[in-house]
C-alpha cells in the first residue's frame, strides 16, 4: 500500500486542496495512516478528530478515521465545530494529538487538515514526511477503536472561565462558518445584549465568504451594528481561529490594532513580557507594546511559526495581521477567535468601556491593504532575495525576519513570498498620503527590476 499526494496539497502549515481535484478520501486515508505512524513512533495511542461545516468534511472524516485506526491509533471524535475546539480537546482530553478537517478561509470547494501532535504544531517538515511515508508505505499497522466525546459545552464554559467583562451590546457575525453553534451558546452566558447573524453552519457560505480580514465581508455586520446602535461587532472566519472587529461607527479594527488593545491588560498582569506580532503589523503596534513596558518581537507570518516562537520566548500573547490571536496568558497558547473575542470584551471594559474611543485614540497612519502580485512557486522566493540584495547594496535599513521589511523616513514597506499561494505579498504604511505614494513607487520599482508586473490586487 502506497499513496501519492498532489504536490500542491502538502503546505507549510497544513494540508489543503480542492476536493475532487487535488484532495479526496484516498488522501484523507493516507493522512490518517501517516499521522498514526507519527503518533505511534512518538509513543502515543489516541487522537482527537474534529471537522468544520464544509459539505465534504463528513466524507473526509470517515476516510481519515479509517486511516488512523488502520495505523493502530484510537480515535476520539469530537464532531462539528471550530478548529480551536479541536485544539481545546487536544489540550484537555487524554490524547496524544489532534486533527481538524477544515478548509479554513478558502472557498467552499476546498478542504484540508490542521494537525497538532503532543501539544505542538505539526507543520513544515512534519507535513512533508506524511508524503514520504505514503510514497514508501512505511506505515505502522494495527486496529484502533473509535469513541466520541461531547466537548462543545466544556469548551464554551472554558471560554467563560474568569470572565469579568462589562455589559455591552454586541453584534456577532459567524459567516455560516463552523463557530456558529459555539457563538450561540456563548452569547447566552455573556451578560449584556447580543445579536447574532449567520450562525447556522452552512458549507456553501450563502451570505458571504467567511474571511473577516476582507472589509466587503463585514458589510452585514456593519449594517447590524448601525441599525441596532450597538457598541461594536465581532466577526469570525470559516473555522473560528481568526477574529475580525468593527467599532460602534462601523470602522474596522484591524488585527494589529486588536493586539494593541489586548496587550494592555496582559502587560499589567505580566510586566515586561514579550508580545509577538508578524512582519505585516503596523509600527504603531510595536511602539505601543514598548510604551506599555512590554518587549515587542517581530516574527514570521504563519500560525505554526508564531506558536513555536511563543513557547521559545515564554510569550503570553501574540497575533497576526490576519486576525489569528494567540493567548498563553490564562489559556493554552493556540489561536482561538472565540476566546480572543471574550478577552477583547474584557479589555474594552478595563480600558474605559468604548472600543470606538480606543480606535479614536490610535495614531492615524495611512496604509495599504495587503497587496498581492502574481508570481510562481519557483520565482517568488528568488524575487525577494534579489530585492534584499539590491537594498543591502544601497545601504537601506532592512529587517530580514520574513522577506524584506524596509524602514524609511516616510514609514515602512514589506515584500515577502506567500507560504500558501504563488504570490508575492506587499504592504506599506506612512504618516501621510504623499509618503505612502513614495513607498509604493519604491515597491513598484523593485518589482519591475525583478520583472514582476506591478498589478495591484488589493485585499487586507
Amino acid at each position: 500500500m502506497t499513496h501519492r499526494f498532489d504536490p500542491t496539497s502538502l503546505r507549510e502549515y497544513d494540508i489543503r486542496g480542492i476536493v475532487g481535484k487535488t484532495l479526496g478520501p484516498a488522501d484523507a486515508n493516507a493522512i490518517g495512516r501517516g499521522f498514526a505512524t507519527h503518533v505511534r513512533r512518538a509513543g502515543g495511542t489516541r487522537v482527537a478528530v474534529g471537522y468544520d461545516g464544509r459539505i465534504s468534511s463528513p466524507v473526509l472524516e470517515a476516510a481519515l478515521i479509517e486511516g488512523l485506526t488502520a495505523g493502530g491509533v484510537d480515535v476520539v471524535r469530537i464532531g462539528l465545530g471550530p478548529t480551536p475546539m479541536l485544539d481545546y480537546a487536544e489540550a484537555t482530553l487524554e490524547v496524544d494529538g489532534g486533527i481538524q478537517i477544515t478548509g479554513s478561509h478558502n472557498p467552499a470547494d476546498y478542504n484540508g487538515f490542521k494537525m497538532v501532535l503532543q501539544h505542538r504544531p505539526f507543520f513544515g517538515e512534519d507535513i512533508q514526511s506524511l508524503g514520504k511515508l505514503a510514497e514508501t508505505g512505511d506505515w505502522e499497522e494495527g486496529e484502533g477503536t473509535v469513541s466520541s466525546a461531547d466537548v462543545i459545552d466544556l469548551y464554551v464554559d472554558r471560554l467563560m472561565q474568569g470572565y469579568a467583562g462589562g455589559e455591552f451590546r454586541i453584534g456577532w457575525g459567524a459567516g455560516n462558518g463552523a463557530a456558529g453553534e459555539v457563538i450561540e451558546k456563548l452569547v447566552k452566558l455573556l451578560p449584556g445584549e447580543h445579536h447574532t447573524i449567520f450562525t447556522d453552519i452552512d458549507g456553501t457560505f450563502p451570505n458571504h465568504h467567511p474571511d473577516p480580514t476582507e472589509e466587503k465581508n463585514l458589510e452585514d455586520l456593519k449594517r447590524l451594528v448601525a441599525e441596532k446602535n450597538l457598541d461594536f461587532g465581532l466577526a469570525f472566519d470559516g473555522d473560528g481561529d481568526r477574529l475580525g472587529a468593527i467599532d460602534g461607527q462601523g470602522r474596522v479594527v484591524w488585527g494589529d490594532q486588536l493586539l494593541s488593545i489586548l496587550a494592555e491588560p496582559v502587560l499589567r498582569a505580566e510586566p515586561g513580557a514579550t508580545i509577538i506580532a508578524d512582519v505585516k503589523a503596523s509600527q504603531m503596534l510595536y511602539d505601543r507594546i514598548a510604551e506599555l513596558g512590554g518587549t515587542p518581537l517581530m516574527w514570521k507570518t504563519g500560525h505554526s511559526l508564531i506558536k513555536t516562537k511563543m513557547k521559545e520566548t515564554n510569550s503570553p500573547l501574540a497575533g497576526e495581521m490576519s486576525g489569528h490571536i494567540f493567548f498563553a496568558h490564562d489559556y493554552y497558547g493556540f489561536d482561538d477567535a472565540q476566546y480572543a473575542a471574550v478577552r477583547l470584551i474584557r479589555a474594552v471594559r478595563v480600558l474605559g468601556g468604548s472600543l470606538t474611543a480606543l480606535k479614536d485614540a490610535m495614531p492615524h497612519m495611512v496604509n495599504t491593504p495587503e497587496m498581492r502580485f502574481q508570481s510562481s512557486e519557483a520565482r517568488k522566493f528568488a524575487v525577494v532575495q534579489e530585492v534584499l540584495d539590491r537594498l543591502e547594496a544601497s545601504g537601506a535599513d532592512v529587517n530580514r525576519t520574513d522577506g524584506a521589511r524596509v524602514n524609511t523616513a516616510d514609514g515602512w514597506w514589506l515584500l515577502r513570498a506567500s507560504n500558501t499561494q504563488d504570490v508575492l505579498v506587499a504592504r506599506a504604511e506612512a504618516k501621510d498620503q504623499s509618503g505612502l505614494d513614495r513607498l509604493m513607487a519604491t515597491i513598484n520599482e523593485q518589482l519591475a527590476q525583478s520583472g514582476v508586473e506591478p498589478v495591484l490586487s488589493a485585499g487586507h
